[in-house]
């Protein structure tokens, strides 16, 4: 099931991107509602708040009285620290239990309408985020205009949460609500037709995204380095303790003249952990299929290279992961090579130079890998040259 984290500023229009998910068939979980649902009557989370904020949060029927709580909580970072530890956990019990009702009743996409994704640092439990870009004074205009908030309570409700700047950084996908709502609208539905529809069923048949087998080589894009770090964000939340080192590899690390493939490589303390049911599980749940007729590298040093690859089933993005073995000389050579070519914009003019020579051949992707290969074993002393004259070591937590 495709877990999509969907967010956006307060007045940003959220809402009316998650009715529409459900109305193209999502299963919605909506976590404002589910932080309502927890402190209704009878709901053991109302009597802890009675206990630690008193009476004066109450109405004269016993029930929550939200503004006034609200208005306990707000500036008060021990209250609401308090208030939190009281609810969230309730919370978190009922999204999960939504979140697996939802996958037990065979759902495709379920979207997960989370306003603090960004503050809780959540990005990296979903498939995709989107998040609903909308300008701050916009926003403000909306919680006056239509909600009827004074202005001065609005501007200091958008100050507190999260900036769009922070949103923008775990964004894969980013919805323009600064037009009408029929253009939001539209939005959504390219979105589920281009690319959550695709991936869902990706997911369930675990079937890898290839690259189109024309070759296309394009110039460095700012957006490789967001994309990966991610992705990265995706894999240490799946993987845990399993990775040792994430790292972002290849020319799209660098970055330079590339194909348009995010290359990541993941570091574990034996193959036999990338090959251990734990591990093939959480990389199946993150959406990442393995490749059984690809294990190992084309050696540098007159030896294999052992690994395992898997690749990502988003249609949007190119992911290919290779897994190896924390200091071997698979894993080494791929951060070696990759800082070498950062450190040295000459060399990245010669490789940029075999990959034009490659290209007007015509080679099909495949083959240009292969045919790339020389000119990696002509330079490999160098590399070793360059790493001993710098010190250079390779980073053990990932980058």
């Amino acid at each position: 099931m495709l877990r999509v984290g969907l967010t956006g500023g307060i007045g940003s229009g959220k809402s009316t991107v998650s009715r529409r998910l459900a109305e193209l068939g999502a299963v919605v979980v909506d976590a404002d509602l589910i932080a309502r649902e927890v402190v209704e009557p009878g709901e053991p989370a109302l009597e802890l708040i009675r206990d630690r904020f008193g009476n004066e949060v109450f109405d004269a029927k016993g029930a929550l009285d939200r503004p006034a709580l609200g208005r306990v909580v707000f500036g008060d970072p021990d209250a609401l620290a308090a208030l939190e530890g009281i609810t969230h956990p309730a919370i978190w019990e009922r999204t999960a239990q939504q979140l697996a009702a939802a996958q037990a009743q065979g759902a495709r996409v379920a979207v997960h309408d989370m306003p603090l994704l960004v503050e809780k640092e959540m990005a990296g439990e979903y498939h995709l985020v989107v998040v609903v870009d909308t300008a701050e004074e916009e926003r403000v205009r909306r919680l006056v205009e239509l909600r009827g908030t004074p202005e001065d309570e609005a501007r200091s409700r958008v100050a507190a949460q999260a900036s769009d700047e922070q949103r923008r950084a775990v964004a894969d996908v980013l919805l323009d609500n600064n037009g009408t709502p029929e253009a939001l609208l539209a939005a959504v539905d390219r979105l589920w037709e281009k690319r959550l529809a695709p991936f869902a069923d990706n997911l369930a048949a675990m079937r890898p995204v290839t690259a189109p087998e024309e070759l296309v080589l394009t110039e460095p894009d700012p957006v490789w380095a967001d994309m990966a770090a991610r992705e990265v964000a995706r894999l240490r939340h799946r993987l845990g303790d399993l990775a040792i080192t994430v790292d972002h590899i290849g020319s799209t690390s660098v970055p330079m003249y590339a194909k348009p493939i995010i290359d990541l490589q993941v570091g574990v303390e034996s193959l036999k952990v990338a090959d251990s049911t734990e591990f093939m599980a959480a990389m199946a749940d993150g959406g990442w299929p393995r490749r059984e007729d690809i294990t190992r590298d084309s050696p540098k040093d007159g030896q294999p290279w052992p690994k395992r690859y898997h690749r990502g089933c988003d249609p949007a993005v190119p992911i290919h992961l290779h897994v190896r073995e924390i200091g071997s000389p698979g894993w080494r050579w791929a951060l070696l090579f990759r800082d070498w070519l950062r450190a040295e914009p000459d060399v990245r003019a010669d490789y940029r130079a075999e990959k034009e020579r490659l290209a007007a051949l015509g080679l099909p992707r495949g083959e240009y890998a292969e045919a790339k290969e020389p000119w990696f074993d002509a330079v490999h002393p160098r590399v070793g040259t360059w790493a001993r004259a710098t010190g250079w070591t390779p980073p053990r937590g990932g980058s």
